[in-house]
């Protein structure tokens, strides 16, 4: 059974702007509704596989998107290291999680940019893909595997818009993979079709910004904010249900269902 980390969106909010989603939405988020989407993304994952809650912390409206906690693999975890201020603080309580539930904490340089499992994702292959370009920086891919001794290929993200590689990728059971082209460089366009060949979708526009790359994969199922019947159908022929929970007021801070939850 899969586990995941989430943290309840007690502070959630946007007050300050490090990504084109937040831009113009200050102040507009509805916390009954965030709350109300949470909950019900929280009950669909749970429903699924094991679910462990992180205390959230006052001042820390974005420490909700667990995903950009670190990367784990077994019991070992590298915490991440924010490039924007408004997140930093952050890092030290996901550390104090980890270390008291037995993983062991690992870090990069203090110099590198790392923004956790925002920007790396394992395949069902086990090999790692790292996004850089926006907020990660190439050179902790080379830390990361020399601490977890994986097969890694990096990606250059290009949009602001698609600012971690989680927003614009998600690996799949079986090979498969769902990714929206625009968001990335015409080299690591090619690199994933060289790695997955026909079994990529390509998402269109529509659905990369109603963020469908954002996705939970949990066996055969795929828990997405939205989706396109275009994209659902594609998703069946290949064995995948799709299973929709409205995000709407996370997304105003540029984060979806992937963006909720850190596996662990």
């Amino acid at each position: 059974m899969k586990h995941f980390l989430m943290c309840e969106p007690t502070f959630f909010e946007v007050c300050y702007v490090i990504n084109p989603w937040m831009e113009g939405n200050m102040g507009k988020v509805n916390e009954a509704l965030a709350k109300q989407q949470w909950e019900n993304l929280y009950d669909i994952v749970a429903g699924l596989a094991s679910v462990s809650l992180i205390e959230p912390a006052a001042g820390l409206p974005d420490m909700v998107f667990t995903a950009n906690a670190g990367l784990v693999q077994k019991r070992e975890f590298i915490v991440s290291s924010f490039l924007h201020a408004e997140r930093q603080p952050e890092a030290k309580f996901f550390e104090k999680f980890f270390s008291s539930h037995g993983y062991r904490v690992r870090h990069l340089r203090k110099e590198t940019i790392f923004e956790g499992a925002g920007d790396a994702l394992f395949d069902s292959q086990g090999r790692l893909w790292f996004g850089s370009g926006i907020r990660s920086e190439p050179q902790a891919l080379d830390e990361i595997v020399n601490a977890f001794d994986v097969e890694a290929c990096g990606l250059e993200l290009v949009d602001p818009h698609w600012y971690h590689l989680d927003t614009a990728f998600c690996p799949l059971p079986e090979g498969r993979a769902i990714a929206y082209e625009k968001a990335f460089a015409r080299t690591s366009v090619e690199a994933l079709n060289h790695a997955f060949g026909e079994n990529i979708i390509w998402v269109s526009e529509p659905d990369a910004r109603n963020f469908a790359c954002n996705a939970i994969s949990i066996g055969q199922r795929v828990i997405m904010h939205r989706a396109s019947a275009e994209l659902k159908a594609a998703l069946k022929q290949r064995g995948f249900e799709v299973i929709e929970a409205d995000v709407s007021e996370f997304i105003k801070a540029g984060g979806a269902c992937k963006c909720l939850t850190l596996e662990i």
